[in-house]
């Protein structure tokens, strides 16, 4: 790293909830937050936001009559990066925003698309409210910020890419505070009839001990059906070149890799993805000073055990401590690296480890000083972060 890159601070809107504490609390409660519920005509485990968040967007919604016709995602994104800009203290100044979506105005291009294929006709706004750029030029727009904004969707690694970005605009000189994250609004039937299509969705039917609690069990190397799971939410976070007194950790690595392609949503046996961009972000640093993974574990049998797989190829006997979150909050596809982040800034602040409840940890560590943050999307584009205590 040219210079230091400061994460200020970090700011969610998810099933876990919105503010630091409450979503602290409940990763300490082992409950999963997946349940069993209608979407469209299908009934699917999902992990949706609260009552009181969903109220939430539906108060932004109504606030303005320009809020109106906006995707999920791009209201999801706006709460989220108000309450970023908010912590850091980012009044009145100029900061780049890159923020992305694996699938983005989900929600609004099937309606429009319903609505087209039962009239031949489409609302005037379907276009510009439908594409992938409406989420950072929407919250640029709301924070009145005056930096470049930036959109882009690299499946599920999309907002460890977003932050990429933010360290290569930093790191040459073109920034000095960038605005990175991911948001999605996935849980539509169609998006979920997609997965299900995969063979990788979760069946209730296979759900223990009780229907929803282990809907997903992530990063369960003994499992033996699929049981990927759908969430939404955004995760926003703020960057700031140099050291910083307010900072909640800073970025000491990163890397990246791609798998060879061998269909569209593979990833080699041994994630080769994996290896590479964790050996990158791993270079200046002696591997038994990393004390938690957290990783992308999606819940697949393939997914999860491929990743396990180059977590020991790099790390052979010396494994830190492993975690996900995806059993408890689901997968937010584009979003989920930065609420991955999220969990490893919170475990860091605490210094206190957050595993999952149905895997035995087997190399407690006694600090948490280091840890490294793991995405993947279809393909294997694969991003590795490394974060280190203040």
């Amino acid at each position: 790293m040219k210079t230091p890159i400061a994460i200020t601070s970090i700011a969610s809107f998810s099933p876990l909830g919105k503010t630091s504490d409450d979503i602290w609390k409940e990763y300490l409660n082992p409950k999963s937050l997946i349940v069993e519920k209608q979407i469209g005509n299908t009934l699917a485990l999902v992990s949706p936001l609260s009552e009181t968040l969903a109220n939430e967007v539906q108060t932004l919604r109504d606030s303005d009559v320009k809020y109106k016709s906006l995707d999920n995602s791009v209201l999801y994104a706006i709460l989220a990066s108000r309450e970023a800009v908010k912590k850091a203290g980012w009044y009145n100044s100029k900061f780049g925003v890159n923020i992305g979506s694996s699938r983005g105005a989900t929600q609004l291009f099937e309606k429009h698309h319903q609505e087209f294929l039962a009239t031949g006709r489409t609302p005037t706004l379907t276009s510009p409210t439908t594409t992938l750029g409406n989420i950072s030029t929407w919250v640029a727009h709301d924070l009145k910020s005056n930096g470049p904004e930036l959109s882009h969707s690299i499946t599920c690694s999309t907002a460890l890419h977003a932050l990429l970005n933010g360290i290569a605009w930093m790191q040459a000189g073109m920034a000095d505070r960038f605005l990175v994250g991911g948001s999605e609004a996935p849980l539509t039937a169609f998006t979920i009839a997609q997965m299900q299509a995969l063979k990788i969705y979760s069946n209730p039917k296979n759900c223990h001990p009780e229907l929803g609690e282990w809907a997903c069990r992530a990063s369960d190397l003994t499992k033996t059906k699929n049981s990927l799971v759908l969430g939404e939410g955004a995760a926003m976070a703020c960057l700031e070149s140099g050291e910083h007194k307010n900072a909640l950790g800073y970025i000491t690595g990163f890397g990246y890799a791609t798998d060879v392609l061998q269909h569209s949503i593979s990833i080699t046996d041994e994630a080769e993805c994996f290896q590479k961009s964790m050996k990158m972000a791993l270079q200046n640093i002696a591997l038994d000073e990393v004390d938690v993974i957290v990783m992308h574990a999606p819940g697949t049998l393939k997914g999860d055990k491929s990743e396990f797989k180059a977590i020991q190829k790099v790390f052979s006997k010396n494994l830190p401590m492993l975690t996900t979150n995806k059993w408890k909050v689901g997968h937010t596809f584009g979003a989920s690296g930065m609420l991955n982040l999220e969990m490893a800034l919170l475990m860091m602040q605490h210094q206190q480890f957050i595993g999952v409840p149905f895997v035995t940890e087997q190399n407690p560590r006694k600090a948490i000083r280091n840890v490294l943050i793991n995405a993947v999307g279809f393909g294997g584009n694969a991003v590795s972060i490394l974060l280190g205590k203040p």
